[in-house]
């Protein structure tokens, strides 16, 4: 192991670390929303967006991302619409993290008992208001640990950006291994990187199930 040449690349690998974390974030931010919308309008049958849904779902999810982003960034083109490839990583990540969030937050909607939403109703909430106060609060506490799990994976999927020709960690590690043949300490890097980045994702999302559960947000009691 070559501790002068680790030390001599920390730099593009931080480097390499912000791409992969903020599109990665951007990615996630985004997926949440969708996921969300989509779910919601599974989870209230909304005439034909109930369909599109659950077609976008089963399509992302059974695709690979590497194509979904070659789709993106070599196929649109041949149709005459251009995307830069930030914006290719960007909406590829939603494309496949939304429909995973979406059966996340299904499956915690789905968790919830129907006599929550009933004793919602029992006391004059809207729709929107037993959605907001009643189901979402305690369909969250259930689906914490699959939202962070997919959090996970779509920062691991940010790996096939590299495709792009982005800097991200992966990238910055194949230009490494291919320039000074140091394989075992460039992928050594690589892998205290992405550990680096994850770790703390992991304690978050402990961190966050304990709290939503301590606040009672996870029982099944009468509103």
């Amino acid at each position: 192991m070559d501790w002068s040449f680790i030390g001599q690349h920390i730099p593009d690998y931080l480097s390499g670390a912000g791409v992969t974390l903020r599109f990665g974030l951007y990615g996630v931010g985004c997926s949440l929303l969708v996921g969300l919308i989509c779910c919601l309008c599974r989870y209230f049958r909304v005439p034909v967006f109930t369909w599109l849904a659950r077609l976008y779902t089963e399509l992302a999810r059974n695709t690979p991302l590497l194509v979904q982003l070659f789709f993106l960034y070599a196929g649109l083109p041949r149709v005459g619409v251009k995307l830069s490839a930030d914006a290719c990583a960007v909406i590829g990540l939603t494309f496949l993290g939304g429909a995973y969030m979406a059966e996340a937050f299904r499956s915690g909607l789905e968790s919830v008992d129907q006599t929550q939403k009933e004793a919602g109703e029992c006391i004059g909430l809207t729709r929107g208001q037993n959605i907001r106060y009643v189901l979402l609060p305690q369909a969250l506490a259930t689906a914490v640990p699959a939202i962070f799990a997919n959090v996970i994976f779509l920062i691991k999927e940010t790996s096939m950006f590299s495709v792009l020709a982005m800097m991200d960690l992966m990238n910055v590690a194949d230009t490494l291994r291919t320039s000074g043949g140091r394989t075992v300490e460039v992928l050594f890097m690589l892998a205290a990187a992405y550990l680096l980045i994850l770790m703390p994702v992991s304690l978050i999302a402990y961190w966050v199930e304990r709290r939503l559960r301590y606040a009672g947000f996870g029982d099944q009691r009468p509103v």
